[in-house]
């Protein structure tokens, strides 16, 4: 049962979407579209299109950005487009620097999330999810119970509706992942947008992915995903760490300003109109 839409019935109808690479779409490739992904984000604005036709989308999210970056780069342009709904999540980046004071952290957050409800806009928080990369970045679980804790708070404080990541037992399964063990592959991707619109109450037909159970590794299979991960993913994170540059610093945002998302055809057909040269619809 589809509960009822917490969105606007007539009025004004932007959504647009703040964060990093999460809300960017990373881990979701098509170089059909903007920065070459797509993303649960870009998903849901296809599917408000299709329930409440005229909705127009944004999306500014750039991977690898911190809590400040969001706040500097992303709060006032989001601001300017008056939206009706917005959507974040920010600090997932911060929590994997050590030298982050989360309590700072934590209070920066609430001061966005004040920002945005104080337009009258619906938005919508997220808690995060606890990835099991490696027993290295165990120490971390203690940041992230927190601020999943602090960001539970905020929501209600300040009527944000929740998409409780934390509690999604379907992401305990590797495929929802992408090869970095980080990103949410195609997968994860498809089956959150279906859970943002669940809590939005706009009707969908997203289902998730009735796979077998996973088929266990053996130790040689499990060895060789450890070294291809290290040398694909590890290795060169550390390495842009100590040349102090990311992956989002040449990037812009793949929606810069609200684009009126197609009933048919979605945000596919808008780029290749785009890069025709031509008008969208």
């Amino acid at each position: 049962m589809v509960p009822e839409s917490l969105l606007p019935s007539s009025g004004r109808r932007v959504f647009v979407a703040l964060g990093d690479s999460f809300t960017e779409g990373v881990g979701d490739r098509d170089e059909r579209l903007p920065n070459g992904v797509r993303g649960w984000a870009d998903r849901v604005a296809e599917k408000l299109a299709k329930a409440q036709p005229g909705w127009k989308y944004a999306n500014l999210a750039i991977r690898s950005k911190r809590l400040r970056h969001i706040i500097d780069e992303q709060l006032e342009p989001a601001l300017r487009m008056r939206p009706a709904l917005v959507t974040l999540y920010a600090g997932g980046n911060d929590i994997l620097d050590l030298k982050t004071d989360m309590s700072t952290l934590m209070a920066d957050y609430e001061e966005l999330v004040a920002r945005l409800a104080a337009t009258g806009a619906r938005v919508v928080l997220f808690t995060g999810f606890d990835v099991k990369v490696s027993a290295l970045l165990e120490p971390l679980k203690k940041r992230n119970t927190f601020y999943n804790q602090q960001v539970r708070a905020i929501a209600g404080k300040y009527g944000a509706v929740l998409v409780d990541y934390w509690c999604l037992d379907a992401f305990h399964d590797r495929r929802m992942w992408d090869s970095d063990r980080l990103h949410m592959s195609k997968a994860g991707h498809k089956y959150l947008a279906g859970q943002v619109l669940d809590q939005l109450g706009v009707p969908h037909k997203i289902r998730p992915k009735d796979w077998e159970p996973p088929t266990p590794l053996t130790l040689r299979e499990w060895e060789r995903r450890q070294r291809r991960w290290v040398h694909d993913w590890v290795l060169p994170l550390f390495g842009r760490k100590l040349r102090g540059v990311t992956l989002g610093d040449a990037l812009t945002p793949r929606w810069p300003e609200p684009v009126k998302v197609p009933r048919k055809g979605g945000l596919k057909k808008l780029a290749a109109g785009a890069s025709d040269g031509g008008n969208a619809p």
